[in-house]
Order: structure tokens, then C-alpha cells, then sequence
């Protein structure tokens, strides 16, 4: 079959092992379909680094749009009823190669990744259409105008309406729609739409990421992973040096922590000149960073859907402490597969806990490197997309989650 595969995001790093939502998809569609892959980069180097893409797949669509011409679609787009995050993906370039590209030959099957990007296909005639809405960014931007202040919480409460009305409209124009997280699905549910949905959880490659030597009894080394100019993650981990580590190094004075992750804004560089705190800022492979770590942190008050740190971290062995909003995207049990903090004082005493009790972490590791097996496989993710599929041959087929094969938690 012919594919049409649209998403927000480009390239897919190889340095990260390419293990991205999208990426998986493009490469498990590419072995038994034809597949044509229409996306954005922010500059040419990006669009040259895709290139690895290509192996993957018949066709690559791409134009180049920089970061200046993004932020001045989302601004026109304020006064309009079309979010803001829709207009700052939006390139007249790749809608119309998009369009001759359906006009010379014709796609079976459309599938967008993100929401965001869904215009481009709305006159792609195809038999089946799926939206992988992954996330549903309307209730990200609901929790930042509850974090912001004026007049930013204003604005994240203007795009988080306009883009709840967007999702819901979408939903509509697609024959299936998938979740990352069960927490998604639920939500996308309790808007009372006749839409078929399915959980698809984000897998992680075990192969790749795994431990990568024994680590000693005495380890005291704490990790975050992150891109550090995304919000949430300035947030957490400013909020986790602030009112948590201290508690830490009170108790485990020889406790570091290592904050891992591209792009760090100015007051995330400040936190490495406080005692036991290194940033090691982008890094060619963050594995080598996380090899010698006790215990790995995910202490964030805004989290939607599945947290890949968390599963990058679990998969190389590293007990994790969360926050009850990242852990609710994982399918994991707390206290068996990962412990959760539910306030300071509690998420410091479990960091404290695992830190001081080398054969708890060596228990965690293992079992939550077996539950990756479990409810975070891209294998059995992928069986779960080409099920879905298979409807475009089976329209009697039923469409919704509790009919198709669950992945136990």
C-alpha cells in the first residue's frame, strides 16, 4: 500500500539511536509498504542531517522553515480561530508539494503524527486516515496558564481553548485516532466523541539503551535527562534544587547531581555553580552520562503523556523516583518498577532511600527492565499500528482499544 505519513518534527537524530515515536513508525511501515514522508526542518543542517531517514522509506518531503517565520505565523494566528500551534508548523512550500505529491500518485492510507500538522492532509483523498495524536497538547497549555503569570497565562489559556476545539474538530475527519498514554485516551474519550481510539504506548530499544557496567554499592550520583529549554523540565528541576536536593545532601552529603540535556536556558547553566550540581549541556550520546548513575529523577509538575526519560533511564537499569504527573504515562507499577514521590519531603526521602540501599536498586533495575519488555515494546506497539491497518481491508473490523490486543501493565 501506498502511505502518505505527515509529522511535526524533523529530522530523527541518530544520536538519540533515532528511537522516536515517528521514526519507528516510518521504519516499521517502510518494510512492507510504500511510504511517503512529508515534514519540517528549522534550518538546512537539520534537513541534511535527515537524510538518514531515507533508508526507511520511498520519499522524502521536506522544506526548511526557520524559527523566525514560525513565531510570526503563531502571532498572526492569535486574532484567527486557528491555534497558534497549528500556524507555527505551517509552510504554503510543503502543502503544495504535498498536493502534487498525491497528485502523482495516489495514497491508500494518510497517517499524521501530531495535531499540529493535520491541515496539510485535509484534501489528501486516501481510504483510510489515521491522526496519532500522541499527546493532547490542549491540556499542556491548560496546566502552563495555571503555572504562568500574566499576561503568559493568558495566553496559553487563549491557544489551550482554540486548540481543544482543533483537536475535537479533527477527530472527525479520521478513521482512527491513537494515544501515547492511557491518560490521553481517557481524556480523549470524555469528550463524548463517535471516534475509534487506541493506545499505542512509545516503546524504547532496550538493545540501546542498557546498563552499561555494574555500578558500585556506594554510587551517589543522581540524574535528570531533558531538553533544558522545554518548560516543564526548567520548571522540575529548578523547583528540585530549590526545595529537594538540599534535603538530599543533608542526609547523603556525598549525593551529585548531573542534569543531562540539550539547549540549557540561563537559570538551568546557574544551578552549576551550587555545590554537587553539573550540567553537562548537548551531548553527542547521553549513555556515557547515565552509566554511572544510582538513581534517576523525573520530578515534573507538568507532564503529558509518556515521559521517554523515564523509559531511556529505566532500560538502562537506573532506579527512577517520579512525580505522580510523569509517572502517570508510564506503564509501570510505583513501587515495584519505580517509586513516586508525592511531595518534596516524600520524593526526597525515596531518592534518599535508593541511594542508601544498593540491593532495592539492583531489585528496581531488574524489574522495571522487564516491564519495558512488557508494556513498552515497540514490537508489540507496531503489531498494535498494523492491526489498525488491517481495518482498511476489514471495515466490519471493530475500531475501538478494547478490541484489539492489550499490552499488559
Amino acid at each position: 500500500m501506498n502511505i502518505l505519513f505527515v509529522c511535526h518534527r524533523f529530522p530523527f537524530p541518530p544520536t538519540r539511536g533515532g528511537k522516536i515515536r515517528p521514526f519507528q513508525m516510518i521504519r516499521h511501515l517502510g518494510q512492507s509498504h510504500s511510504v511517503t514522508v512529508a515534514s519540517l526542518a528549522h534550518t538546512q543542517k537539520e534537513l541534511e542531517e535527515g537524510a538518514g531517514l531515507k533508508p526507511y522509506c520511498d520519499d522524502v518531503i521536506a522544506e526548511v522553515l526557520p524559527s523566525s517565520a514560525r513565531w510570526k505565523n503563531a502571532i498572526a494566528a492569535l486574532p484567527t480561530k486557528i491555534p497558534s500551534s497549528a500556524a507555527y508548523f505551517w509552510s504554503p512550500k510543503l502543502q503544495n508539494r504535498i498536493r502534487q505529491a498525491a497528485q502523482r500518485k495516489k495514497f491508500d492510507i494518510v497517517i499524521v503524527h501530531c495535531a499540529f500538522v493535520a491541515r496539510y492532509v485535509k484534501e489528501i483523498p486516501s481510504a483510510f486516515r489515521i491522526l496519532d495524536y500522541g499527546d493532547l497538547d490542549s491540556g499542556k497549555w491548560l496546566e502552563y496558564s495555571l503555572q504562568r503569570s500574566f499576561p503568559f497565562s493568558a495566553g496559553y489559556k487563549l491557544e489551550a481553548r482554540k486548540l481543544r476545539k482543533y483537536e475535537m474538530e479533527l477527530a472527525s475527519q479520521f478513521n482512527h485516532c491513537t494515544f501515547t498514554a492511557r491518560g490521553e485516551l481517557e481524556e480523549f474519550r470524555s469528550w463524548g466523541l463517535n471516534a475509534p481510539a487506541t493506545l499505542i504506548p512509545n516503546g524504547v530499544d532496550a538493545d540501546y539503551f542498557q546498563p552499561l557496567a555494574e555500578r558500585p554499592e556506594q554510587a551517589s550520583t543522581v540524574v535528570f535527562l531533558g531538553r533544558m529549554d522545554y518548560f516543564p523540565n526548567i520548571q522540575g528541576i529548578i523547583d528540585f534544587v530549590q526545595n529537594v536536593f538540599p534535603n538530599i545532601r543533608r542526609e547523603f552529603p556525598t549525593a551529585h547531581l548531573r542534569i543531562i540535556g540539550s539547549n540549557p536556558v540561563r537559570e538551568v547553566c546557574e544551578l552549576a555553580s551550587k555545590p554537587g550540581i553539573e550540567v553537562t549541556g548537548s551531548v553527542p550520546d547521553v549513555r556515557p552520562h547515565l552509566a554511572d548513575a544510582a538513581v534517576a529523577i523525573a520530578p515534573l509538575k507538568i507532564a503529558r503523556g509518556t515521559q521517554n526519560k523515564i523509559l531511556e533511564c529505566m532500560s538502562m537499569g537506573i532506579p527512577v523516583v517520579s512525580s505522580p504527573e510523569a509517572a502517570r504515562g508510564v506503564q509501570a507499577t510505583p513501587g515495584e518498577h519505580l517509586l513516586v514521590g508525592r511531595d518534596n519531603s516524600d520524593f526526597a526521602a525515596k531518592v534518599i532511600q535508593l541511594l542508601c540501599d544498593a540491593e532495592l536498586r539492583r531489585q528496581m533495575a531488574a524489574s522495571a527492565r522487564t516491564q519495558l519488555r512488557i508494556g513498552h515494546s515497540w514490537t508489540q506497539s507496531m503489531q498494535l499500528l498494523d492491526i489498525i491497518l488491517q481495518q482498511k481491508h476489514s471495515p466490519s473490523h471493530s475500531n475501538d482499544q478494547e478490541a484489539l490486543p492489550a499490552m499488559r501493565v
